[in-house]
């Protein structure tokens, strides 16, 4: 695959010498660049967001979960910004 890739005038001197630090050429330097970070964050699937809550979930301890306040969703400025509780 080619790509190609505009950088603004005053970032390319910083490629380049980041380039020849690690001794290779400005287009081989970004392509590692790339390879690195692509290499580093694989792609998740998409989950459902009750799924994401599970595992947040999941580690927390059953008496820290029984503390956390029962209208939390519904009294969030309350509990965030230490506003008054709302009549609902």
């Amino acid at each position: 695959m080619n790509l190609t890739i505009n950088i603004p005038d005053h970032q390319k001197p910083v490629l380049i010498a980041k380039a020849l630090e690690q001794g290779v050429s400005a287009e081989q330097y970004a392509q590692q660049v790339l390879q690195h970070d692509l290499a580093a964050a694989p792609i998740k699937p998409h989950q459902p967001l009750s799924e994401v809550f599970q595992e947040i979930w999941a580690d927390m301890p059953e008496d820290a979960r029984a503390n956390l306040p029962r209208d939390g969703a519904s009294q969030v400025d309350h509990y965030v910004y230490g506003l008054p509780k709302r009549d609902l």
